[in-house]
Parts: C-alpha cells; structure tokens; sequence
C-alpha cells in the first residue's frame, strides 16, 4: 500500500497543474505510451512511437482492413491498365492539411518518393516504379518498369506506410529528419504543449472528413470523438499502473504482462487485445562489425537462444506466449513456416562456442545496448547478457533509456566508438507477417533497417516472391527463403506473444487496429 500511494503521488505531479478542468475531461484521453517521443519523421526511424504518432496526425493513401486488405483511404479509387503497368490514383475531395492548403497530387508524389527512398517495401516498389507523373491535382499515375503485385499492399502497410505531407516538407532529403508536423490526419500535434520526456498532446481536427464506411483495422472512417489525446511518458510501470487504478489514466499502452492477472480481476479495468497476430522479440546484430558481420557469429547467438527462458521472463503468463516460434514471418499468418529452425529449437553452447571461434571471435568486448526504462525489453536484455557470458564471451553492458537507445543504434561508428554489437527490439502485424514488408527481415547492406543485415541472395529471393502472384507458387518460395534466413539470420528471433492494452471500463471503441490508435474512442 505504501508503494502504490507513493506512486501515486508521483503521478499527480507528473500530470500537475497543467491537467485540463475537470469538465473537459470526458472528451480528453490520457494515455501512457512505451516510450518518449523524440524523433517526429516516420520515413527516419521504424520507431513504434513514431509510427503511432504519424497515425495520429497524417493520413494514407491506403489502409488495411482487418482481413489485411488494402483499402482507399485518402484515395477515392484506382484504376489499372490491362498490361498492370500503370496505376492511376485519384484522390477523395475535401482533403486539407492542418494549416488549410488543399492536399494535391503533388503533394502525394513527393511523399511517394521520399518514403521509397528508406522504406524497405517503398523500396521493392520503387525499383519497380519507372515514373510518378501528376496527371491533375487529384490525380496521378504510378507506371511500372515490371510487373509487381503488391502496390496497394505496400502503400497502405501498416507499420511505416506511405503517410502524405505537403510537398515543401517532403522534399526534404529523406537522410534528413522533418521536424515539422503538418498532415492531414484526425489529430493535430500541439507543439506548444510538447513535453519530451514528459507529455505530447494532440487535438481533434475540426476540419477532418472521415471516409463513410465503418472503421475497420486502420482502414475506414477515422472519428476523432476526442478533443484531446495526451500521452505520457511514466519510465516507472508501478507509477502507471497506480494511475490507471485510480483513474488517473485512462488507457496504458503496455500494461506489464506479469500484472495482466491482477488487472483481470479489476471490474474498473478492461484488457483488450488489439493485435491478433501479436509480437514477435527479436536479436538484431550489427553486421558492419567483426564478429557478427560473420554468418557463423550469428548463427552462434541463434544456438544460445531458449525462447521459453526469454518468454518467461518477458512474458511470464503461459497463456500469453508460444514456447518455440521458429517463423520469421510470424506463428498463424499464413506465411509461417519452421524450414531451417531446426537446428536451433533447443540451445547447444558447445557449438555456440565453435562457432564464435571459427568467426574469429577472440574474447573482445561485445556492446550490448540495455534499455533501462522498457521493462520486458530490458529483461529480455538480461537473459541475452547471461547466455553470452554462459559460453564465455566478453559482454560490456551499456544502460541508456529507449530514445537514447533509437538514437545509438542509427549510429554507423565502431562499437568501441559510440556503436554497438547487439540490442533487442520486437515487432508485429500484417507487415512482419511477409518477406516484402517486414523492416528488421530486409537484408539490403546500407538500405537495411539500424543493424544493417547484408544477403543480397536473401534479397534476391524476396524479390522473386513479390513477382510471383500464385500463393500457391509462392509457398515453395518462401520455404527456400526461410531455410536462408535460417542460415543468413538478418535477426535472431526469441518469441511471439500477446501484448493487450489495459484501459477504464468507461473507455469504448478501441478498434482491434494490431497497435493503438485514437479515433473512433470515446468516453462515456
């Protein structure tokens, strides 16, 4: 009990004087989030807050439905020549960007170009792409080089999709981050109230046109029923979970997964999974660096991994977690397959220890990035920590929050000079779930996500998948690319869970979107 009033306490003043009038309340939503906005570009940075900022404020072309289907969003429809080389796009009336100005087809294109330039989907598409011309401004043409069957799947992802800015913003050079925040979306970001480190604050739109259908996944009519959405930043997890029970709060991102049992039996609180194909954890070497820039180092981390000890103490709750996901596109998606996890599913240290040395490992210090305020991905730093120094190797630990942690990993320096070894990340949904989409699986060199995986036959096989549209004639495909993968190991994968959100019983119509989003929520 002292705890949690000393929590308690805490969070009072962390939401202060600044906190809205009681009576503005009901149309405001305080939500705490997993991580402390700093980068706003999500064509920079694969950042889950980033992205799920970007949702808030811009808007896509397409979106996916809950049958993972692309669906028109800012788009009213599409037309296709008969040869599939070009798609004409046309776009819905009434669409403004919050400073007023019409959006146009230029505005379009520009942000086409600039998020194919980083975006490993956005990449495939534009080295199929021969030309983005304007046709008016509501309209323009995406012309094909070669055939590619997965245009709208690739515009409309979920995570890091296509999100239109004003052509002046996005002509920026996508190795530059934007900073200004002007979209089109349902909300709009109130710098003003900017807190890094503390609280971002968004308000409604009023001048926002939903789509007419229903709200479905991320596609359809986005109803910002909220004047506001304040998220905050609390790195202490009994602090949020002490402001979540008294009210506080209204909606915590990440409720810790050891809690989630306690939470069940609170009739205040409702837990929600939103994401039904779930997260999947994953190791991600640095490949520019000795020893992981060989095969066989990182086929010695995949031989150090027991995913149910990661699981346990990540996750704890067995109903929550597979005890062995050996699917790089995700356990039930459809494109989950176990080719070449073989060798992997039970640790061998022994040949952990081979491997390092024939890699020419020679006991050099290993950075390991440690996040100290994500508490699963911290634990599941500590378990990697203990299985390297199990089989002898040479670990130095440096501790640093999350954004810090964003920040270090984009760093191309030598590990004993501001770079690093090894960290741990997860991700999840439709886009894991595919060679084509899945950011941390791209195996491109330098166009790689931070981490920089290097197959180029990987690559080429990926390629080869997205051409063919049969899934029939796919299957065989993707089963020769897991057994590579298994091989090349872009990341080393250490489980799939459940991750639901905790929210107050008076929070309605949080959609089932594979992460969080604000429209269509209420509170009554």
């Amino acid at each position: 009990m002292k705890r949690w009033l000393q929590g308690l306490v805490l969070m009072l003043g962390v939401l202060g004087a600044d906190g809205v009038a009681a009576q503005d309340r009901a149309r405001t939503l305080r939500a705490v989030v997993h991580a402390n906005l700093q980068i706003l570009d999500p064509v920079w940075t694969t950042a889950y807050i980033t992205n799920r900022h970007a949702y808030l404020i811009y808007d896509t072309l397409y979106g996916m439905n809950s049958r993972f289907e692309p669906q028109p969003q800012m788009a009213e429809g599409h037309e296709v020549s008969e040869d599939g080389l070009a798609w004409r796009i046309r776009l819905r009336e009434g669409l403004r960007f919050h400073d007023g100005t019409p959006v146009r087809s230029a505005d379009v294109v520009a942000s086409l170009r600039r998020w194919m330039a980083r975006d490993p989907m956005g990449q495939r598409l534009g080295q199929n792409t021969a030309s983005i011309d304007i046709v008016d401004d509501r309209s323009f043409t995406i012309r094909l080089s070669q055939r590619f069957g997965l245009v709208l799947e690739a515009i409309g992802k979920a995570a890091t999709p296509a999100f239109i800015m004003p052509e002046r913003i996005a002509q920026t050079s996508p190795q530059t981050q934007v900073t200004e925040t002007i979209g089109s979306g349902p909300f709009i970001f109130v710098r003003e109230e900017w807190r890094p480190g503390n609280r971002v604050v968004y308000r409604r739109n009023p001048d926002y046109v939903p789509r007419s259908e229903p709200a479905d996944y991320l596609s359809g009519g986005k109803r910002a029923l909220l004047d506001r959405v304040e998220w905050l930043y609390i790195p202490d997890q009994n602090t949020a979970l002490a402001a979540l029970n008294a009210g506080e709060i209204d909606y915590f991102e990440a409720p810790p997964l050891d809690f989630i049992a306690t939470l069940e039996r609170n009739r205040n609180i409702r837990l929600i999974n939103i994401d039904p194909l779930g997260t999947q954890g994953l190791i991600r070497p640095n490949q520019l660096f000795p020893p992981f820039n060989d095969p066989r180092a990182r086929q010695a981390l995949a031989h150090l991994v027991r995913q149910e000890d990661y699981m346990r103490v990540v996750v704890g709750n067995p109903r929550l977690y597979e005890r062995f996901c050996g699917a790089f596109f995700q356990c039930s998606s459809g494109n989950d397959t176990q080719v070449g996890s073989e060798p992997f599913q039970q640790p061998n240290v022994e040949r952990a220890r081979q491997l390092l040395r024939e890699a020419g490992y020679n006991g050099e210090p290993i950075v390991i990035l440690q996040p100290t305020d994500r508490a699963q991905y911290n634990a599941a730093t500590m378990v990697l920590i203990q299985s390297l120094r199990r089989a002898g190797v040479n670990v130095d630990v440096q501790a640093m929050d999350w954004s810090t942690l964003l920040t270090r990993r984009a760093s191309r320096n030598p590990p004993n000079q501001g770079g690093y070894h090894l960290f741990i990340t997860t991700h999840g949904g439709p886009d894991t779930a595919m060679p084509t989409s899945n950011t941390w699986f791209n195996s491109r060199c330098d166009r790689a996500n931070p981490g920089w995986a290097c197959d180029m036959e990987l690559d080429g096989m990926v390629a080869e998948w997205a051409r063919e549209s049969d899934p029939a004639a796919r299957r065989p495909i993707l089963e020769r690319i897991h057994r590579r993968a298994w091989e090349s190991l872009p990341y080393i994968p250490f489980g799939q869970y459940t991750q639901p959100v905790a929210v107050r019983s008076n929070v309605h119509g949080v959609l089932s979107a594979g992460m969080p989003i604000y429209w269509n929520i209420e509170k009554r």
